[in-house]
């Protein structure tokens, strides 16, 4: 009867030890889906077009993991996040990735229980305002008041630059950007501080875009990128590489076209390690860029100046061309 009772309660341990050591790949395998937290709305990042679609930098990056882990891009669940709910989503497990503008930094990364599997974005802080103010720097911004975001670096970061320049500013801080962009165009702030890309995306939703001018200035390093919780690390390995797989595919000019011919066979060499190490399927970055494409392709469609972004590739480009984007060789 004790060996019975014994043997009921050790199989317990192991079923439920089991369950404990189930990783995201495997939840994510399960449910046939990718649960991917993104921005509430932010053109050309993660924002839904007429139809309810979601589309963006941000989204795209979903589209590449889901691909990578499922074989179909489009088996993707969004849930837009506010950047006060965010981090808090992901390590309650409400999502499984984290693709929303995030910056990469030490207290992040070492106090909240969470991963930056690495740099998809790399952003500065920077401030628009209206055309007609004829500003060409924040350091003329002296007694003036700021529309900011909450929960991000933002107004943390802007308060350190003026305060070191021995200047006097206020901030109106807002939950959503919607919110901070509209306070802005009403007048009731004179100036928006945020990453530029972001700065780009408002610019391009206000009613007159051409009546505000982004100032060049550059007061922060905002290193954006894809977030897990640190405790899958399978799971962060797998981002990571789905990620450096973009980049190291736009260098060897292994596009979504060349995944109809040849290429389709040098992305199977280059992603051949993944197969084993991480389980997923001899072709999975064939379907990653088939599906999504290469890091400029993605780059190009929803950031690129063909787009209402109207954004160069900067500092966002190959280091081969300029930039100071660079992957791990592959295989």
């Amino acid at each position: 009867m004790h060996r019975r009772l014994l043997a009921t309660a050790m199989l317990a341990v192991l079923a439920s030890t089991s369950v404990g050591l189930a990783g995201t790949l495997d939840d994510v395998r399960a449910r046939d889906k990718l649960i991917c937290g993104v921005s509430e709305g932010l053109g050309g990042f993660s924002e839904q077009d007429g139809a309810g679609a979601w589309q963006g930098f941000d989204v795209d990056f979903c589209r590449a993991v889901a691909a990578a882990a499922l074989g179909d891009a489009e088996k993707v669940e969004y849930l837009p996040l506010s950047a006060e709910a965010r981090f808090a989503a992901l390590g309650d497990g409400k999502i499984d990735l984290l693709s929303r503008n995030s910056t990469w930094t030490m207290s992040r990364d070492l106090g909240l229980g969470l991963d930056f599997p690495g740099t998809s974005y790399f952003d500065g802080q920077g401030f628009m305002i209206p055309a007609i103010f004829g500003a060409i720097s924040p350091l003329e911004l002296d007694g003036a008041s700021i529309c900011v975001v909450s929960g991000t670096t933002t107004e943390a970061n802007a308060a350190a630059y003026f305060e070191k320049a021995g200047m006097t500013v206020s901030f109106l801080s807002f939950k959503a950007r919607d919110e901070a962009r509209a306070a802005y165009a009403e007048a009731k702030c004179d100036a928006y501080t945020a990453d530029r890309s972001a700065l780009a995306a408002e610019r391009a939703a206000l009613p007159t875009p051409d009546e505000h001018v982004i100032l060049k200035d550059v007061i922060s390093k905002e290193p954006l990128g894809p977030v897990v919780r640190d405790s899958d690390p399978q799971w962060t390995t797998l981002i990571r590489w789905t990620l450096f797989a973009l980049i190291d595919a736009e260098e060897q000019g292994l596009d979504a076209a060349a995944m109809a011919g040849a290429g389709a066979d040098e992305a199977k060499a280059m992603g051949a390690p993944a197969v084993k190490a991480l389980g997923l399927a001899d072709d999975w970055l064939v379907k990653v860029l088939a599906d999504v494409g290469n890091y400029g392709e993605i780059f190009e469609r929803n950031l690129g100046e063909e787009t209402p972004m109207q954004l160069s590739r900067g500092v966002n480009a190959l280091w081969t061309q300029g930039g100071i984007l660079y992957a791990p060789p592959m295989p």
